[in-house]
């Protein structure tokens, strides 16, 4: 069993920056995918970034609405992802989850986190 805990979220001002963390604890592998998803009120969950780790390295992977502002980053020794969100725009404003799945090719996940509120004022 994997879990996962989010934190970074907060209050920020339109044009500031967030960095997130997602740390994983139990059961962990040495190939994975995680992935940052988020959900904004009366929305679907939808999906911001992943990062896919194989035995030839490190994939990243983004919406088409954060590349350029968001950048998604890990620390093996630990077993910690970062989203650092830059160039914040009030549409960003969700409740940010990471995800993480033992299949780096796979786009499905099978442990989630509690989720971190991300709030930018305009």
């Amino acid at each position: 069993q994997v879990q996962l805990v989010e934190s970074g979220g907060g209050l920020v001002q339109a044009g500031g920056s967030l960095r997130l963390s997602c740390a994983a604890s139990g059961r962990t592998f040495r190939r994975y995918a995680m992935g940052w998803f988020r959900q904004a009120p009366g929305k679907e969950r939808e999906f911001v970034s992943r990062i896919s780790i194989t035995w030839s390295g490190a994939n990243t992977y983004y919406a088409d609405s954060v590349k350029g502002r968001f950048t998604i980053s890990r620390d093996s020794a630990k077993n910690t992802v970062y989203l650092q969100m830059n160039s914040l725009k009030p549409e960003d404003t969700a409740v940010y989850y990471c995800a993480a799945s033992n299949d780096p090719y796979s786009d499905s996940y099978d442990y989630w986190g509690q989720g971190t509120q991300v709030t930018v004022s305009s």
